[in-house]
């Protein structure tokens, strides 16, 4: 009885946000064709704000019917039972996955790789890490948590044999980040910001700390740290050189439309706040170099 109670308080949780946040800002384009997706990290927790971003997000979508989430890592905290991932992810999912929305995930420190990547709403197919195309872009799912030489290979092949526009690789650890708790991962760098470099890769999204971050362009890549979807970790950030824009009060996800040439994204706080929004623009490769260019970027900053 005690469960059934907290799931319908939970549904009529989600309804009565939905219906409450009609008056959200939209500052995306809504471009006929457009690859439409929203991002969030570490978001699992099972928590009253973890439901209440839901529902900011289940608003928007009504707006701006984005047809994908990808998630950042840690996406059940504190257990692996089918209880676990309903509360922690189908209740408070409920409004966007009966839409149609699909969630591709990727893992975190604190999931149960064999557990997650066979739970077929995270769209893993049995991979840890994977990859899939949308239009014009090509998303690259990684597994952060241990970067062994057959992910690498793996990673190598498949940006070498991409022809996608936009290349966009999701995962849990921070190459850079300005918190406190964890920071930027130098072993990260290493590994993987070379590849990005000499294939193109454009867009680099993460979770870990629990705070928005926009991280000023490294060596031509948009670096964003968005882990905050759930867990928050208030005052945790530090702004140092790295950050272009950042926000540690409240829960953030972000959204993001790719039409042609354009990445146009907004963030948006679980009580409305937009805490970001601007636009990245490609330019075509030249001696196999990066594309994308900082011409263009608009900044609302918090």
């Amino acid at each position: 009885m005690r469960d059934i109670r907290r799931s319908l308080w939970a549904v009529l949780t989600l309804l009565y946000l939905s219906l409450a946040l009609q008056g959200q800002q939209l500052t995306l384009p809504l471009q006929k064709g457009s690859v439409r997706f929203a991002a969030i990290g570490d978001m699992g927790s099972g928590t009253t704000r973890q439901y209440e971003t839901a529902g900011r997000m289940n608003s928007l979508h009504e707006k701006f019917p984005f047809d994908f989430v990808v998630t950042l890592g840690d996406n059940i905290y504190g257990g692996n039972s089918s209880t676990d991932f309903k509360k922690k992810f189908e209740l408070p999912y409920k409004v966007l996955l009966e839409q149609g929305v699909k969630f591709y995930a990727s893992l975190g420190n604190h999931d149960n790789a064999a557990v997650e990547k066979a739970y077929k709403p995270f769209n893993m197919n049995g991979d840890q890490y994977y990859t899939f195309k949308k239009g014009n872009v090509q998303f690259f799912a990684l597994d952060s948590n241990y970067m062994d030489p057959k992910e690498v290979a793996w990673l190598t092949k498949e940006l070498q044999n991409s022809g996608a526009d936009w290349k966009i690789c999701y995962f849990h650890h921070a190459l850079y980040s300005s918190a406190a708790f964890h920071g930027s991962s130098s072993e990260l760098q290493k590994i993987l910001e070379p590849l990005f470099v000499q294939h193109g890769v454009q867009v680099v999204l993460a979770g870990h700390d629990h705070v928005y971050e926009r991280i000023k362009p490294q060596k031509g890549i948009y670096y964003f740290v968005a882990g905050s979807g759930g867990e928050l970790r208030k005052g945790d950030l530090r702004k140092t050189g790295l950050t272009e824009v950042g926000y540690d009060q409240d829960q953030v996800f972000l959204l993001m439309e790719i039409s042609g040439d354009a990445l146009n994204f907004q963030a948006v706080s679980r009580s409305g706040k937009t805490v970001d929004s601007g636009s990245i623009i490609r330019k075509a490769k030249t001696n196999g170099g990066l594309s994308t260019q900082a011409r263009g970027s608009q900044t609302n900053r918090p």
